[in-house]
């Protein structure tokens, strides 16, 4: 057995950072401690500072879907009216949450691949929604949905309608401004470099108001109480030490890039996102392969169609047993459609060219596109890559 090097670029199992890996493995701060209290107030200035906000920031011990629920159930009560936007899986996810906290809930849809049309969202809007409910991105299709847009429809419309954003996928799709999102939701599994089991949220004023006259119940997901705690340096509950020192080391290497600054290290981090984006679209496009989201595609995630007729998974396999290269295959209705790449973990331009080689290999074999040529994709993905080339 020759030597094989594992590499993923699964979308939401982000790449971990090996700095972060080594902060788990020798992280010995103990709860409650003034080290761990110190530690706790790092990171949620660190996190302020890379989403660029005045708002609290929250830490949660738990999944992105845990701090989901947690904004759902901490804005709203039994019968409030919420706005959906939903164009895959993950804004479903926000449908059956607000659902099963009793909300009624208009649905704004778009095709999957597509975003939503902002006239349609203004079409829906009502002066009885709570709150409007989106992804920034929509990570089973690709897609990049317009957050900004969404932000100033509101305040034209003068709605009260609180913007409650999911941004677990991708924290390079979007920034949080006080005046644009109410709650904003992250996780460490998502972009973040990190294994799942932390989460974040940021919230306004509005939706601190929001809470103290939500009459859902709630204990562990508290958000007044992770406020309280947050400002002592503390977590309401036990904290995983572990995840908050491999936190705290991405936040380091992001800053980094900035040479000291968060938000110059998120825009050198988004800009290598984005190389590698334009890198996987053209490519694939020069192996006769056709982008699933062409309107609006993500920085962290591409998603290609499967030829008609083809299994996605058959590529994905392949990728997986011949080169130890894992990436993700559609998701519910779209498995075998489609295969998606993540661009947003650690992973740089030359882990993508070394992705695009490999599918050069698999898509020569199974697919056999009329006038293929090895080299094809790999040509089309330097000189995208020549051509954003920052020395």
């Amino acid at each position: 057995m020759s030597l094989q090097k594992t590499r993923s670029f699964i979308p939401g199992a982000s790449t971990l950072l090996p700095s972060a890996r080594a902060a788990m493995a020798l992280s010995d701060v103990q709860p409650g401690t003034a080290e761990c209290r110190a530690l706790v107030s790092r990171v949620l200035s660190g996190l302020k500072q890379l989403l660029a906000t005045g708002q609290d920031v929250l830490l949660l011990n738990c999944c992105g879907t845990g701090a989901m629920e947690a904004a759902i159930s901490n804005i709203s009560s039994p019968g409030d009216r919420v706005l959906v936007l939903s164009a895959g899986r993950y804004a479903e996810r926000w449908a059956a949450l607000a659902r099963t906290y009793g909300c009624d809930v208009d649905v704004v849809t778009a095709a999957p691949g597509e975003t939503f049309a902002i006239d349609a969202v203004k079409q829906a809007l009502r002066i009885e929604h709570r709150a409007v409910l989106m992804q920034a991105t929509e990570t089973s299709t690709g897609v990049a949905h317009p957050v900004q847009a969404v932000a100033a429809l509101l305040r034209a419309q003068r709605s009260s309608a609180l913007l409650v954003v999911d941004a677990i996928g991708s924290m390079l799709d979007v920034h949080a401004v006080d005046r644009d999102v109410d709650l904003l939701i992250g996780a460490s599994e998502g972009a973040l470099m990190l294994p799942a089991g932390l989460s974040f949220v940021s919230a306004s004023e509005r939706a601190w108001d929001a809470m103290d006259i939500s009459l859902n119940p709630r204990f562990y997901f508290d958000l007044r109480k992770a406020r309280r705690h947050a400002r002592a340096g503390e977590l309401p509950y036990t904290p995983d030490t572990s995840l908050l020192a491999a936190l705290g080391a991405v936040l380091d290497f992001v800053a980094a890039l900035g040479h000291g600054d968060h938000l110059a290290g998120l825009a050198a981090w988004q800009h290598c996102a984005e190389t590698s984006a334009l890198m996987m679209r053209a490519a694939a496009q020069a192996m006769g392969l056709a982008l699933f989201a062409l309107e609006s595609p993500s920085t962290a995630v591409t998603t290609v169609r499967a030829p008609d007729g083809f299994d996605a998974g058959v590529l994905v396999d392949a990728l997986a047993s011949r080169f130890g290269i894992d990436v993700g295959n559609g998701e519910a209705a779209l498995k075998g459609k489609l295969f998606s790449i993540a661009h947003a973990g650690h992973l740089d331009p030359l882990d993508t060219l070394a992705l695009i080689a490999a599918l050069e290999q698999v898509v020569a074999v199974e697919i056999q596109p009329p006038g293929f040529a090895l080299g094809q994709a790999l040509a089309a993905a330097q000189q995208v890559y020549a051509s954003r080339l920052v020395v």
